[in-house]
C-alpha cells in the first residue's frame, strides 16, 4: 500500500520528468496552446516541458467531484474517497461456453451482442456503467457513436463511449445533448512512454467545451514502455496522466477528470505477453487510488484476467483483483465480464463478476458490533437450547445481515446439475428473456438515429 510519503516521492519524480524530459504531443495546435499557457518547448519535435507551477495551476482547476449520471435516475458522485462503481469492458469478441470448453463459441462481437450486454447490465445490481465495444458489423470509424446509440437503446445506465475518431467525438458531443446530465463519458490513453498521439489529442480537442467527464489513462507496461520496477513505471504513467489533465484543463477549464493509473501493465518475460491480471496490476491499481487521493481526484482502474474461458483462473483473477482494488480505495473499476485481457466479453462472466462484487461489498461492510446487533434481549428470550429460526428478529434482519448469491452454488451435490459457468450463462439468458422494458423514448431514439445517420454519411 502506497503511503503519503511514497505518493509525495512519486509526485516529485513526476515533476522532474515533466520539467526536464517532457512529453511528446503529436498535435501542432495543442503544442502551440500549451506553450502559450506556460509550457516550454522540449528537445524534439512536438516535445513539451511542463513547469511545476503550470502543473499545479491546471491540476487545481479539475473538479474534486465527478458526477456520472444514469438515465434510470441514479448517479454516482466520484471523489478521491468515494465507494467504487463498476463498469463493463470494451472488447471485440464474445464467448459462450458449451457443454465443455471445446464446445464453446468464440466469435467477433456484433451490434446485437452489444445490445444484449447492455440489456443484461440493466438487471445487474453491481454494474453501473456500460462501455462501448469494437463491433465487427460496424465501420471502424463509426463504432463510437453507433455503440453509444446501441447502448442507450438497451440500457438506462451510464454510458462510457469507446472513442475511435475525432469526427466520431463530434457525434458523441451532439448525442450527449439528447438526455440531461452526465449520462455519457469518454476517455483516452497515452501511448508511451511519455507520448500523446494525434488521435488522443484531437479527441480531447473535439470533446472540449461540453463538460463531458473524461478518464485520463496512463498505460505504462513495466519493462517495455516504463521501467520494470513498479515505482518507475508508476512515475512514467503519472507523468502521462498529469500532462493529459493539464492539456484538458487548458482546452476546457473545470472539465471533470478521472485519474487512471490502474490501466498499467507488466510484461511477461517468459511468454512475451502483456499481463493484465497479475498481482503487480493490483499493486499499480493501488497506486492509482493513492495518487488520486494525493491529488484530490477520483481514481480508476481496470480488473482483468488472461484466461480465455469462464474458468477457475478467470474467477480467481477477477475476484482477487476486485477485492484488492476495492480495498485500495479505487473509485471507478472497469472490466466486468471480460476474458482474454479485455479482448473478449462473456454474458455469463458478467453475471459471475456481478456476484463477486456483491460478495466483496458485503465483506467491505464488515461485522458491525452494537448493542442492537448483539441482540441480547433476543438471546435471553431464546435461552438455552432454543432456536432463532422462528424469531421475528431473524425474519426482520436476515436480508440485511446475510448476503444471498444469485449464481454461486449452495446446494448439495445431488441438486447441483451444472457448473458455475453454465449456471451463469443460463441465468443471463433468463434475465434477457424476462427484460421487456423499453429503455428509451421514441423521440430520443429518433434523435440518436438522426445523429448517427448524419455522421455515418461521412
Amino acid at each position: 500500500m502506497i503511503q503519503s510519503a511514497d505518493a509525495r516521492l512519486l509526485h516529485e519524480a513526476t515533476l522532474r520528468i515533466l520539467e526536464e524530459i517532457g512529453v511528446r504531443l503529436e498535435h501542432e495546435g495543442i503544442v502551440a496552446r500549451m506553450i502559450k499557457a506556460g509550457a516550454r518547448p522540449g528537445s524534439g519535435s512536438g516535445d513539451v516541458r511542463f513547469p511545476r507551477e503550470m502543473v499545479a495551476e491546471y491540476l487545481a482547476l479539475a473538479p474534486r467531484t465527478v458526477t456520472l449520471a444514469a438515465r434510470n435516475g441514479t448517479q454516482a458522485r466520484l471523489t478521491a474517497e468515494s465507494d467504487p462503481v463498476f463498469w463493463t469492458n470494451p472488447g471485440m469478441y464474445i464467448w459462450s461456453p458449451g457443454a465443455g470448453q471445446a464446445a464453446g463459441e468464440h466469435r467477433a462481437l456484433t451490434m446485437a451482442d452489444l445490445g444484449r450486454v447492455a440489456r443484461l447490465c440493466d438487471g445487474l445490481d453491481s454494474v453501473q456503467g456500460v462501455m462501448g465495444m469494437a463491433m465487427a458489423d460496424v465501420e471502424p470509424h463509426h463504432r463510437d457513436f453507433v455503440g453509444v446509440r446501441v447502448i442507450a437503446e438497451n440500457s438506462r445506465k451510464h454510458v462510457r463511449a469507446l472513442c475511435f475518431t475525432p469526427r466520431g467525438m463530434e457525434a458523441l458531443a451532439e448525442m450527449k445533448r439528447v438526455f440531461p446530465g452526465n449520462w455519457l463519458s469518454v476517455g483516452f490513453t497515452a501511448h508511451g512512454p511519455l507520448r500523446w498521439t494525434n488521435l488522443a489529442l484531437s479527441i480531447f480537442e473535439k470533446s472540449a467545451g461540453h463538460g463531458i467527464p473524461t478518464t485520463i489513462n496512463g498505460e505504462p507496461m513495466a519493462g517495455v514502455t516504463g521501467p520494470v520496477t513498479l515505482a518507475g513505471a508508476a512515475a512514467v504513467g503519472n507523468a502521462e496522466i498529469l500532462s493529459g489533465i493539464v492539456v484538458n484543463q487548458v482546452l476546457e477549464p473545470g472539465r471533470p477528470m478521472i485519474y487512471n493509473l490502474g490501466l498499467a501493465h507488466v510484461f511477461d518475460m517468459r511468454h512475451a505477453t502483456a499481463v493484465t491480471g497479475g498481482p503487480e496490476n493490483a499493486l499499480l491499481a493501488g497506486a492509482s487510488a493513492a495518487m488520486g487521493r494525493f491529488y484530490g481526484l477520483p481514481s480508476a482502474s481496470w480488473v482483468s484476467t488472461e484466461s480465455v474461458y469462464d474458468d477457475g483462473q478467470a474467477s480467481a483473477e477477477m475476484a482477487l483483483a476486485i477485492q484488492s482494488h476495492m480495498a485500495a480505495g479505487v473509485g471507478l473499476i472497469w472490466g466486468m465480464g471480460q476474458l482474454e485481457s479485455e479482448k473478449t466479453i462473456s454474458l455469463g462472466r458478467l453475471v459471475i463478476d456481478d456476484e463477486i462484487i456483491g460478495y466483496c461489498r458485503r465483506l467491505a461492510r464488515g461485522l458491525e458490533v452494537t448493542a442492537e446487533s448483539i441482540a441480547y434481549d433476543v438471546i435471553r428470550e431464546v435461552g438455552v437450547g432454543g432456536s432463532y429460526l422462528e424469531t421475528e428478529h431473524t425474519l426482520e434482519n436476515f436480508r440485511s445481515s446475510l448476503w444471498q448469491p444469485r449464481v454461486f452454488n449452495r446446494k448439495m451435490r445431488e441438486n447441483c446439475p451444472e457448473r458455475l459457468e453454465q449456471a451463469a450463462e443460463r441465468i443471463a439468458g433468463k434475465m434477457l428473456l424476462a427484460d421487456v422494458q423499453e429503455k428509451i423514448g421514441p423521440a430520443e431514439a429518433a434523435e440518436l438515429r438522426r445523429i448517427e445517420r448524419a455522421y455515418a454519411r461521412d
